[in-house]
């Protein structure tokens, strides 16, 4: 599962309280972004590409109207068709993911069929045996 947080940037508005900067980067720390603006949507992905992606520095085609940009970190997906305007930043490559909570699951036609009962698994602080 992947989560992500769909952000159209406020060109020259004024910042409000529902607007946002978020701020992150790749695992390696080679790249760092900042986007302000008001999101317009954060949902836990369940599509097969979003639970795999990884790679070298580069930009994909992931689709015939989709990109995605990484650096071994998949950081965003744009989608002019599916998506207009909008730029789907990782949430796992925020600065702090979890001040931001996803409000929906998208994409549960591709879900892992066992993914739907997780929260009925045993929990563990670190591995079983150590905790």
């Amino acid at each position: 599962m992947g989560t992500s947080w769909q952000h159209r940037a406020s060109r020259g508005a004024r910042k409000t309280a529902e607007q946002a900067t978020i701020a992150g980067g790749c695992h390696c720390g080679a790249i760092r972004y900042e986007a302000e603006g008001a999101p317009e949507h954060h949902a836990v992905c369940h599509r097969t590409d979003c639970r795999g992606w990884s790679g070298a520095p580069e930009t994909f085609q992931s689709s015939e109207h989709g990109e995605r940009q990484f650096c071994g970190t998949g950081l965003f997906y744009r989608n002019a068709d599916a998506l207009p305007g909008l730029v789907d930043v990782q949430s796992g490559t925020l600065d702090d993911p979890a001040a931001h909570a996803p409000g929906a699951q998208i994409m549960v036609k591709e879900r892992l069929p066992w993914t739907a009962a997780m929260s009925d698994l045993p929990a563990f602080a670190t591995f079983p045996g150590v905790d």
